[in-house]
């Protein structure tokens, strides 16, 4: 949750973000670099451990109700996507632009494994397992004409901008097939958490299985013929050849992204379980409200735009109608700031909303008996 808000805060105030791609080894630095790849950890584990936490919750239910949660909750989030969501992200009114990323992502996920849920857990698993590890061989399959199977396609598999009429058009940033499946993965992960399992097992499981998929990253991507979209290549140094290496696509998340950030994600899950410090229980608050969290980030992150706006000159209305980054680039010459500030600004916002974290966290906790609270 900390880090992710960095990616967002690099969004908004970065120099260059309209131009190109912190991942573009032909114009990036390595700082810049990291800073935009170590958000990458983000969406796979989110969908990955959501889906432990449907497992979890699921015993304090019978399938159906927990299949009715999962559904009902699922049509939430999509709806908080196209609403709250996309608004925090342009602060227009006219919705020009449904940007469907990970909010959207996780709501989809929800309402496939609501479904899903009613399968034996080992073909869930089996699920999983195949769409992550095969739906490469579809990165080569494009419907780009605008009707009902490009719109499904990019539904299901293609980044893509799909344009609905004159004025509006839906952004698949996050199609949904590998992050369904590792919401799957995530519900059969939900096994090892039980409360007669051994934890001393779960740890060693859960580190076979992510030093195994960091081995296996390393394997298929060393062969460099399948597992990404673009294969690495050697560059003017070895710093920017690993980092080419490195480079692995998210949209849509490929097999290699996931075995890595999947792989670190369970070692630092297995090897954190039992810390409990100052550190981690400042850490936790946030976790324990995240969509609560996600949603003041994200309306924090785009008032201090504005801000940073007037202070370099623009009027207030600047970073309103944030779609036109899209179509009009000239338009956004000269905005932003370099990285240290970046960073500050980072720094700031998720020391901001920690009150603000803990005290929703607290009354969570006092009204447990309201019900909507689960869905916030």
């Amino acid at each position: 949750m900390i880090i992710m808000a960095l990616d967002h805060v690099r969004d908004y105030f970065h120099k260059d973000v309209f131009y190109y791609d912190p991942l573009d080894l032909e114009r990036t630095s390595v700082i810049l670099y990291f800073t935009r790849w170590i958000t990458n950890f983000c969406a796979p584990i989110f969908c990955l451990l959501a889906g432990t936490s449907a497992f979890i919750s699921g015993q304090r239910k019978t399938k159906k109700e927990l299949s009715l949660f999962l559904f009902k909750r699922g049509l939430w989030l999509i709806f908080l996507e196209l609403t709250v969501v996309n608004f925090a992200w342009f602060f227009n009114f006219e919705f020009t632009i449904f940007l469907l990323a990970v909010i959207w992502a996780l709501g989809a996920s929800m309402i496939i494994l609501s479904v899903l849920i009613h399968l034996p857990r080992r073909i869930i698993l089996v699920i999983g397992i195949v769409v992550i590890a095969g739906h490469n061989l579809l990165n080569n399959v494009h419907f780009p004409q605008h009707d009902a199977l490009g719109f499904t396609w990019g539904f299901l598999h293609d980044f893509k901008i799909f344009p609905i009429g004159a004025h509006h058009a839906v952004f698949w940033a996050y199609p949904i097939l590998p992050w369904a499946a590792a919401m799957a993965l995530g519900y059969c992960m939900g096994s090892l958490y039980t409360r007669d399992y051994d934890p001393a097992k779960r740890k060693g499981i859960l580190l076979k299985i992510g030093f195994g998929s960091v081995i296996l990253f390393f394997i298929i991507r060393a062969i460099n013929v399948y597992g990404n979209i673009f294969p690495w290549t050697t560059q003017s140094t070895t710093t920017f050849s690993f980092l080419s290496f490195m480079n692995v696509s998210k949209y849509p998340p490929s097999l290699d992204y996931m075995l890595i950030t999947e792989g670190i994600g369970l070692i630092f899950l297995a090897y954190t379980e039992n810390i409990s410090n100052r550190v981690s229980k400042i850490i936790s608050v946030y976790g324990r409200v995240p969509m609560f969290y996600y949603l003041l980030h994200l309306y924090l992150i785009h008032i201090l735009s504005v801000f940073g706006a007037v202070y370099l000159g623009y009027n207030w209305s600047f970073m309103t109608g944030f779609q036109d980054w899209l179509t009009n680039l000239p338009r956004m010459k000269g905005y932003g700031f370099n990285l240290g500030i970046v960073y500050l600004v980072w720094i700031f916002v998720v020391v901001a909303l920690y009150p603000l974290c803990k005290w929703y966290d607290r009354y969570k906790t006092v009204h447990k008996e309201k019900w909507w609270l689960s869905y916030l």
